[in-house]
């Protein structure tokens, strides 16, 4: 199980009244300890009723979505999924139950996961549960996991987004983009001209770059093609909204911590670099988290093997 895992960000959700009046609603990240992360969820309004960009892991977490669109007394019509982690998609089950006839909105990327990620995960998983360590929540948020890993039809989207281009969805027009082998095999970001608002899932991420599924020089290229659009505003896929400055500011610190990590370098100094270049995104509870994190992804990502280091810049479907 990934350094993700150990991820923890605030719950803040704003009134359904507030959430008229701006261009999306946003359902932050949640995480408390020994607890895996949910991603953050946006919510669109579409004449069709609410578009739901990724749906989160836990029941608490998409019980918050569900709720929001019984207060807005909209249906869920669409759920996209920026890629397939379970912090981002776990809750697509509780919403197609809910809303039968929603529509997904995702790449194929998950058949790479199911081939390849999803059992490896899974056994250290149960290997964790033999050990008799977790505790009751972390056992119950472990056997969810299963259950999608088990059902991936329940994750699968209905509407492959199999390349980038403007897309009506739910009645409403967005720009969605298509981006190969970055933060996962394939990853799915909107931008909406009107607003201006780029929802980017975790191709951004505040305090660390989570990089248990990337291909660390096709993301540089990705921030590459995100800085390209007019965008004011930034959703990232964990943490707080950013603007342009703050973007700017993020693909610095990482594409200095992955040309560190790809030279000689000595580790402490390519961890001490991202610190230093990310330290506006790093608060004081993550200070030590984010020095693990960056040194477990120097060693199982940048400086891993030639092989391990391509693992995930090549299609995994059949691996």
């Amino acid at each position: 199980m990934g350094l993700k895992l150990l991820f923890a960000a605030l719950i803040l959700v704003g009134s359904a009244a507030q959430a008229r009046a701006e261009p999306y609603h946003l359902i932050p990240g949640q995480a408390g300890e020994n607890k895996g992360p949910d991603g953050n969820t946006i919510v669109l309004d579409a004449p069709a009723g609410l578009i739901v960009v990724d749906t989160g892991r836990h029941p608490d977490h998409v019980q918050a979505i569900i709720h929001y669109a019984k207060q807005r007394r909209k249906p869920i019509a669409a759920i996209v999924n920026t890629h397939w982690h379970l912090d981002h998609t776990t809750g697509n089950w509780d919403i197609r139950k809910a809303y039968p006839k929603v529509r997904i909105y995702a790449s194929t990327a998950l058949d790479g996961a199911v081939a390849g990620f999803f059992p490896a995960s899974r056994k250290g998983a149960q290997e964790f549960l033999k050990s008799g360590q977790a505790s009751a929540a972390q056992r119950a948020e472990i056997e969810r996991g299963f259950h999608v890993m088990d059902h991936p039809e329940l994750l699968r989207p209905t509407n492959v987004v199999a390349r980038s281009g403007p897309v009506t969805i739910a009645g409403r027009r967005l720009n969605v983009h298509l981006t190969r082998f970055a933060a996962t095999e394939g990853d799915v970001w909107l931008y909406d001209p009107k607003s201006k608002t780029a929802i980017v899932g975790d191709l951004v991420v505040n305090i660390v770059p989570f990089m248990d599924t990337a291909c660390p020089d096709g993301w540089s290229k990705a921030l590459g093609a995100i800085a390209a659009i007019p965008f004011t505003t930034l959703i990232p896929g964990h943490g707080p909204i950013m603007d342009r400055a703050d973007f700017t500011a993020w693909r610095a610190a990482y594409d200095n911590f992955v040309k560190c990590g790809h030279s000689t370098a000595d580790k402490k100094e390519c961890v001490a670099g991202w610190e230093r270049d990310a330290a506006k995104f790093i608060d004081d509870a993550h200070r030590d988290y984010v020095r693990q994190a960056a040194d477990y992804y120097l060693t199982r990502r940048l400086r891993s093997s030639p092989r391990e280091q391509q693992k995930y810049c090549r299609p995994l479907k059949g691996s």
